[in-house]
């Protein structure tokens, strides 16, 4: 993690106050120009690769929910973390075998993407006395039956694993989410991704009223997100600057 000497100083408050506030105002106009309320659109800061301190700041300036994408660094955050009024969200690929330390902290799964995983997230929140939720994660570079290059079940298959996660004890179905995709018929373009996704959801909220969540939208595409109708937005470097690279 890049726990540099600023990281707790005074310099660094003000760095991610600017920051944020900055992200606040993207989002606002956003909003503002689709004809929303602010309200409707919920800020997650994906805090991977900075330290507990940052979130400890990020929790004074008023943030609520954090995301992390690596297990091994999210434990460890969260559990230093464990006396502010957060929410834990887990945004990256999940090998199944990490379920039951996940669960121990995440609030949100939003990569849930094949049988194998409803099943051991089911089996750890069920052990851990737990109700865990999770979004379906929607690969829009997948064709039928396959995984996305950065994971995520195809369009057609979100219906057969929403009804499982639905159906699995432990488990609540809270909605969908997707990454702008690389490759594919929707490659360079995240608007028109995101409305596709809202498309799914709209189908998947006809069997399930309840799964309303839509997660979408990055530092540099959060505007095409939030007018296409994300209720959720995953912000990371445009609030905590640019990442050093993982070792």
């Amino acid at each position: 993690m890049n726990d540099t000497p600023a990281s707790g100083s005074s310099d660094r408050l003000d760095q991610l106050a600017a920051n944020l506030a900055r992200v606040e105002e993207r989002i606002g106009a956003a909003c503002r120009a689709a004809g929303r309320d602010r309200e409707d659109v919920t800020l997650i800061v994906v805090t991977k690769t900075y330290p507990a301190s940052d979130v400890r700041l990020l929790a004074g300036l008023g943030v609520r929910h954090v995301a992390e994408n690596r297990d091994q660094e999210a434990g460890p955050k969260a559990a230093a973390s464990a006396d502010l009024p957060l929410r834990w969200h887990f945004v990256g690929q999940l090998q199944t075998n990490k379920a039951r330390a996940v669960v121990r902290y995440a609030d949100h799964v939003h990569s849930v993407d094949r049988l194998r995983l409803v099943g051991a997230l089911s089996g750890a929140a069920t052990a851990a006395g737990r109700r865990l939720g999770c979004l379906i994660q929607v690969a829009l570079d997948a064709e039928s039956g396959t995984q996305g290059e950065r994971g995520g079940v195809a369009p057609d298959g979100v219906d057969a694993l929403a009804d499982a996660v639905a159906a699995a004890d432990g488990l609540r179905l809270d909605g969908l989410m997707t990454v702008a995709p690389l490759a594919g018929a929707y490659a360079g373009q995240p608007r028109a991704a995101f409305d596709r996704l809202m498309e799914i959801s709209s189908r998947l909220r006809e069997a399930h009223p309840a799964a309303n969540m839509v997660s979408a939208g990055m530092s540099q595409d959060l505007e095409e997100a939030v007018a296409a109708g994300a209720t959720h937005v995953r912000v990371g470097t445009a609030v905590l600057g640019v990442r050093p690279r993982l070792r």
